[in-house]
C-alpha cells in the first residue's frame, strides 16, 4: 500500500538531489543532456501519490511518516520506485499505433527559457563511464545505478526492477557490468543539481521575440480597451484573497500589531537571539508596505516565489509577528520578521507591480552565537548582510588565504552591510568569502550557504567547539572550505572541524591529516557529517566519506573513523584508516587485503582499487564502523 502522501513528499525533499542523479542516469543520454536535466527533475516532482491515505490508519500501520523500516524509508522507497519506472518508460521509444505514456513526452515543468541547462563536465573516466552508460538500455541502466548509488544487494536489485515492471531483471543485472567503477556515480558529471549554464539558438529567438513583442503590443491595445487602468500595488499587494475570517488571523495580519523590540533590549534580556533585534531599515514606518507583507505572507498569491530551508513550515504566523527591518535594499524593498520559530524575508521590486518573493528560515533555538546576521539580499553574486545589534566590527575574510589580512567592512547605521562578493561566485572554488563579525566580547566568523540565515563556522572536538581565531584553526578550513557546497541550502546552522587523528605515512612520506567536518541544521535531524583526508602538501583536502542523519562527530557521538586508498610516491598503494581517541584498534579485510594494528591508526599495503571492509574496536571493547 503507498504511503502517506506527506510521508512521500518528506521522502522527495529530504532525497530530492539522490533521485534526481538516479532518474537522470536511467534516462536514455539520446535525449540530450539539457532535456535528460529537465526530465530528471520532471519526473521526481511527479513521483507524489495521487490519492491521500489517513494518518490515524498509517500510524497504527507503521508508525510516523519518516521511521526507518529496517535499512530504508518506506516513503522514500516508494517514491524511489515510481521515478524508476518512470524513467524506464521515458526511453520506450514512441509508437505510431500507441498513445505515448506522460514520461515519453516533453516535461510540462519545470521548464527553462533561453537557456540550456547541463551538469558539470568531469574528466576522462566520468567521460569514458558515459559513453559505456549509452550503450546500455534502460534495464541495464537502471540495475548499475541501484548498485552503485543506492547501495542495494543484487536480490534487493532484482527485486526493485521485478517492481518496475523491467521483464528480464536478472538479464538486466548482468548487463550492468563491473562494479569498480561505482565511485564515478557520485561525480558531479552526473549531477543535474549543480548545474551551467549555456544560450540557445540567439538568431532564432530574436526572431521569435519580434513575433512576440508585435502580438503583445496588438493584446496590449485589446486590453486596454477592456480593462480599468490600474493603480500600482493593492492594499494587500500580491496577497491571495481573503479565504477566512479569525480574530487571531486578523490581529497577525494588522501592521499596528507588530512587534518592535526597544533598542537596547539586547543588553538587559536574559536571551539574546533574535527576538531582541530592534526594529531598523527607512521603510519600518511604512504601513502600507507592511500589510502587503503581512498579506503575502498569510496567502502568497500566485505571483510569489516562495521558498523554505528543510524543515521549515511555510505557514502564516498564528499571532503577531516582531518587525526586524523594513527598507529598500539594492532593486529591492525588503521586509524581515520574526515569529519566534522563523524568520521571514518579504521582497517587492521598489518599481513596479511585478510579483514578490517571500522566504522562510527555521530560527528556534538560536543564541547570540548563532544570531549574529541574517542575508538581506543577493544580487549578482553579492551579498548584503543585516548585522546583529551587538555587533560592533565587521570585515570580510577569505578563507582559501588564512594568511591574508581580512578587509574591514563599514555597515550603515542600520547594520547593512556593503555588498561582498558570495563564496565561489564563478562556480570554482578559487575564493571562499566569510564574515568576521567581533561583538558581545568574541569575533565569529560566518558565511552564506545559500540561505536567509548564513552558517556558523567554529573548530575543535565535540562539545567543546570554539570560534574560529587561531592561524592553524584558519589554515584547517582553507584546505576544506571548497567542500561546503555539499551542504549548501540544507538549513545548516553550524559547521565544525575537527582534527582528529594525525598519521605518519608508510616510507617516510610526511605526516597526514584527519579531519571530520559536521554541518548541524536548525532542526536538528539531517546533520550531515564528512571526513577528510589531508595529504602533506595538498592545497586541498579530500573527502574519504560522507554521512546524512549520523550522530557520529558530534557531541552525542563524539567519535568518527574512515580511510581512504593512497598511492605512496614510490607507487605503492596502501589502505589508511585513522579514528578518533576512542579507537583502540583498527582492521581491514578483503580485496586481496588483510591486516589490523593497535591503536586509531592503520597502514596496510593493498593492490590498485581494492575494494576493502574496514572496522574498530573501542576502549571499552565494543565495535565500531566507519562513518557511512
Amino acid at each position: 500500500m503507498p504511503p502517506d502522501v506527506e510521508q512521500a513528499e518528506a521522502a522527495i525533499v529530504e532525497h530530492y538531489p539522490r533521485l534526481v542523479r538516479l532518474a537522470y542516469l536511467v534516462l536514455p543520454p539520446a535525449l540530450g543532456r539539457n532535456r535528460r536535466v529537465l526530465t530528471a527533475h520532471s519526473l521526481v516532482q511527479r513521483a507524489l501519490p495521487r490519492g491521500r491515505r489517513d494518518s490515524s490508519a498509517a500510524a497504527v500501520r507503521g508508525g510516523v511518516p519518516g521511521q526507518r523500516d529496517g535499512a530504508e524509508d518506506s516513503g522514500y522507497a516508494y517514491v524511489r520506485l515510481r521515478v524508476l519506472r518512470a524513467a524506464l518508460e521515458a526511453g520506450i521509444p514512441l509508437a505510431f499505433r500507441a498513445l505515448p505514456r506522460r514520461a515519453q513526452l516533453p516535461p510540462v515543468l519545470p521548464q527553462v527559457w533561453g537557456l540550456r541547462l547541463f551538469p558539470r563536465s568531469g574528466g576522462a573516466e566520468e567521460l569514458a563511464l558515459d559513453q559505456w552508460l549509452a550503450t546500455l538500455d534502460g534495464p541495464g541502466r537502471a540495475a548499475c545505478v541501484l548498485r552503485a548509488l543506492e547501495r542495494l544487494s543484487e536480490p534487493e536489485v532484482l527485486r526493485v526492477l521485478d517492481e518496475a515492471g523491467v521483464p528480464d531483471p536478472a538479464g538486466a543485472i548482468a548487463e550492468s557490468g563491473d562494479p569498480a567503477n561505482d565511485a564515478l556515480f557520485a561525480s558531479p558529471e552526473f549531477d543535474p543539481c549543480v548545474l551551467q549554464a549555456r544560450p540557445t539558438d540567439l538568431l532564432r529567438r530574436r526572431r521569435l521575440g519580434r513575433a512576440a513583442l508585435a502580438a503583445g503590443a496588438a493584446l496590449a491595445v485589446c486590453g486596454a480597451l477592456l480593462a480599468l487602468p490600474g493603480g500600482g500595488w493593492g492594499s494587500d499587494g500580491a496577497a491571495a484573497p481573503l479565504y477566512a475570517r479569525n480574530a487571531a488571523a486578523e490581529q497577525a495580519l494588522d501592521p499596528a500589531k507588530l512587534v518592535r523590540a526597544s533598542p537596547a533590549l539586547w543588553r538587559t534580556s536574559s536571551r539574546t537571539d533574535f527576538s531582541t533585534w530592534p526594529a531598523r531599515g527607512d521603510r519600518a514606518g511604512d504601513t502600507e508596505l507592511l500589510r502587503r507583507a503581512l498579506a503575502v505572507w498569510a496567502r502568497p498569491g500566485p505571483s510569489v516565489v516562495t521558498s523554505a530551508t528543510a524543515g521549515t513550515p511555510a505557514g502564516p504566523p498564528m499571532g503577531p509577528a516582531q518587525l526586524l527591518f523594513a527598507g529598500a535594499v539594492d532593486q529591492a524593498v525588503v521586509v524581515l520578521m520574526y515569529d519566534g520559530l522563523r524568520v521571514v524575508r518579504y521582497a517587492e521590486p521598489r518599481t513596479g507591480t511585478a510579483g514578490a518573493a517571500l522566504d522562510f528560515a527555521r530560527t528556534d533555538g538560536a543564541s547570540a552565537e548563532t544570531a549574529t546576521a541574517l542575508v538581506l539580499s543577493r544580487v549578482d553574486g553579492n551579498v548584503r548582510y543585516l548585522t546583529a545589534p551587538w555587533v560592533t566590527g565587521t570585515a570580510l575574510r577569505d578563507l582559501l588565504k588564512p594568511a591574508a589580512p581580512v578587509v574591514a567592512l563599514k555597515p550603515t547605521p542600520d547594520g547593512v552591510t556593503p555588498p561582498v562578493a558570495g563564496p565561489a561566485p564563478a562556480g570554482t572554488c578559487t575564493s571562499w568569502n566569510a564574515l568576521a563579525l567581533t561583538g558581545d566580547g568574541a569575533t565569529r566568523l560566518i558565511t552564506d550557504l545559500g540561505e536567509l540565515t548564513p552558517a556558523r563556522l567554529t573548530s575543535g572536538a565535540p562539545g567543546a567547539e570554539r570560534d574560529v581565531t587561531e592561524a592553524a584553526e584558519l589554515a584547517d578550513w582553507s584546505r576544506i572550505a571548497c567542500l561546503l557546497p555539499a551542504v549548501r541550502s540544507h538549513g545548516v546552522r553550524t559547521v565544525n572541524a575537527w582534527t582528529y587523528a594525525k598519521q605518519p605515512l608508510p616510507e617516510g612520506d610526511g605526516t597526514a591529516a584527519w579531519l571530520c567536518t559536521r554541518a548541524e541544521t536548525w532542526q536538528g535531524a539531517a546533520d550531515r557529517v564528512q571526513a577528510q583526508f589531508l595529504a602533506p602538501g595538498a592545497a586541498m583536502a579530500a573527502q574519504a566519506a560522507r554521512s546524512e542523519g549520523s550522530a557520529a562527530c558530534g557531541p552525542r557521538e563524539p567519535r568518527v573513523l574512515a580511510g581512504v586508498l593512497w598511492k605512496s610516491r614510490a607507487g605503492q598503494w596502501y589502505v589508511l584508516a585513522a579514528g578518533s581517541a576512542q579507537f583502540a584498534s583498527l582492521s581491514v579485510s578483503g580485496g586481496g587485503v588483510s591486516g589490523s594494528a593497535n591503536g586509531n591508526r592503520l597502514a596496510v599495503k593493498a593492490p590498485a582499487g581494492a575494494q576493502v571492509d574496514l572496522s574498530g574496536k573501542l576502549t571499552d571493547g565494543t565495535k565500531a564502523g566507519v562513518l557511512r
